[in-house]
């Protein structure tokens, strides 16, 4: 039976006083460790995140995607077959508003080197390439948060993407000269001057880069390397210079020359992801960065 406390007696379920006592010194030696701590640890959960392959460069595929190929034209070029081993363009992503870039140097789908950018505003990269007049827009900043190259990867002296540091350029003209991605690290030409040295991916030797329209077919080329085109030349010009160009796509310009295949160059985009998988990833037309737990460390 529930005895009246103002008797002086307890009723059922309710501790006395050296119940209490001691129910608070066990919670208090419970917690001791904890307060005597310097730290307190926190488990969280990363959720996923994609990569979504937006472009793929193949410098040696026939198809000669220059500055004023494909960049733009908001179509789908390729196939999803073909998609890490000839040109390839996917209308679909190149419309989606993302906040970083991975570019992908990589040998029959197999990661080379990759380096990842963060870009100042979330855009689609179709307005992005869209927006020529005046062009010559530095996209990123920071340069890159992620930057990994394989020990067996070749050809790094002079790769447009892996030999220079700085952030990503996009639609760099000049006089007659447009060229759709550079680094800022590498020679960037100045506005008025004519000396086709500027190189990267994406390039035309004769158009109106405000525009993106040819003025010839003949300079069009898809990926040059870094190099001084005007070097022992006192006062450059276009016609003194050689342009040495990744594989066999590009015109016929009369400097223009041929060299080695680095590799294909794919272009990954996504809103969220920051991290790219590195050298020795097989790629797919989605890459998932996987979730993951990580602890942090809270002083107290």
């Amino acid at each position: 039976a529930v005895v009246s406390t103002q008797s002086g007696h307890y009723g059922r379920g309710l501790l006395d006083p050296l119940q209490t006592m001691t129910l608070g010194a066990l919670c208090l030696l419970t917690l001791l460790p904890l307060l005597q701590a310097s730290t307190i640890e926190r488990l969280e959960r990363v959720r996923p995140t994609t990569w979504h392959l937006g472009m793929n460069l193949n410098p040696a595929d026939g198809h000669i995607m220059s500055y004023t190929t494909g960049w733009t034209s908001d179509a789908f070029i390729g196939t999803y077959a073909d998609s890490l081993t000839k040109d390839y363009l996917n209308r679909a992503v190149w419309r989606l508003p993302v906040s970083y870039i991975a570019i992908v140097r990589h040998q029959q789908g197999e990661v080379d080197a990759v380096k990842v950018f963060r870009f100042k505003e979330q855009r689609t990269m179709l307005s992005r390439f869209q927006d020529m007049n005046p062009g010559r827009d530095v996209v990123t900043e920071g340069g890159p948060i992620q930057e990994s190259v394989s020990s067996n990867a070749q050809n790094l002296d002079d790769d447009p993407i892996f030999s220079v540091g700085g952030d990503l350029a996009f639609n760099w003209a000049y006089s007659d000269n447009g060229h759709r991605i550079v680094l800022t690290g590498g020679n960037l030409s100045p506005v008025g001057i004519n000396d086709d040295n500027t190189h990267g991916l994406g390039n035309h030797f004769a158009c109106d880069p405000l525009t993106g329209s040819a003025n010839s077919v003949n300079w069009g080329h898809e990926i040059s390397n870094i190099h001084d085109s005007c070097v022992g030349v006192t006062a450059c010009t276009y016609s003194d210079v050689t342009t040495v160009v990744q594989g066999t796509d590009h015109g016929a310009g009369y400097h223009l020359r041929s060299g080695p295949v680095y590799g294909n160059y794919a272009i990954y985009v996504s809103k969220d992801a920051t991290l790219f998988p590195g050298p020795g990833f097989n790629l797919e037309l989605e890459v998932n960065v996987e979730s993951e737990l990580r602890f942090f460390e809270y002083e107290l």
